[in-house]
């Protein structure tokens, strides 16, 4: 049985590129890939076409919760957790890379590296060139931690708990700074993924609310003596995030 387990959110609305999905993380290495959908989601031809391990009906309509719930079913033997959009794809071979580095450096908690952004045909219109600083600089700037192409070690995700689904964009931010209080976050000095900038992604259509709700876990997650002047630097970070925004928008 594999030790990786990897959850798709799906409403199932875009079968093209969940297809290319699924068949890049069977590239990316050995692991068990769990579709969480709506229950009129029939995954039955992508289960026959070994594209996907199994799916199963998600209980509560939003992202987070469909990854919590697909998370909720690793068996024992599952040490590492990943999950990936229906529309973004993994570079091949990162899984089992990232999995390897895990089990090398049993200090860090998760692993992330650099991501393309990619159009709706599939060609790259911007490059997220992280860096090991995008970690530190979670907890006072703008989250440059690629989620795409992301490996979590099991026990330490079980250790902070779930992902928050109050948050509607940035439950992933939020994931992030929790982990980096449990261990080290490690960069892969390599693309590992590719993010769908489309009009149709979530972050793209409501990227202002997507930024204000980053802002909001920023400070909740500040020292109580830090909060009042906070927006010493929240303005300027939130307008620097809006503009890169939208300098790839216009690539």
């Amino acid at each position: 049985m594999s030790r990786t387990l990897v959850v798709v959110p799906t409403l199932g609305r875009r079968l093209d590129y969940l297809r290319e999905s699924l068949a890049s993380i069977r590239e990316a290495g050995d692991s068990r890939i769990l579709i969480v959908a709506p229950a009129a989601f029939d995954a039955s031809e992508l289960i026959d076409a070994g594209l996907a391990d199994e799916k199963i009906d998600e209980a509560v309509p939003a992202l987070a919760a469909a990854i919590n719930q697909g998370f909720a079913t690793a068996g024992p033997e599952v040490e590492y957790l990943a999950w990936l959009g229906d529309d973004d794809l993994i570079r091949p071979g990162v899984l089992d890379r990232s999995t390897a580095f895990l089990a090398a450096h049993p200090r860090s908690v998760a692993t992330y590296g650099a991501c393309d952004y990619i159009d709706a045909e599939g060609a790259t219109v911007w490059r997220n060139r992280s860096g090991w600083w995008a970690a530190p600089l979670l907890r006072i700037g703008p989250d440059l931690v690629p989620q795409p192409g992301s490996v979590f070690r099991r026990s330490a995700v079980d250790r902070i708990g779930p992902l928050r689904q109050d948050l509607g964009w940035a439950f992933d931010f939020d994931f992030y700074i929790r982990l980096s209080k449990a261990g080290r976050l490690s960069y892969l000095k390599e693309t590992v993924a590719s993010f769908r900038w489309h009009p149709d992604s979530l972050s793209v259509r409501q990227r202002g609310d997507s930024v204000r709700e980053a802002s909001e876990v920023r400070v909740a997650h500040l020292p109580r003596w830090l909060r009042p002047v906070s927006g010493l630097w929240e303005a300027p970070v939130r307008w620097a995030t809006m503009r890169a925004a939208g300098l790839v928008k216009a690539e």
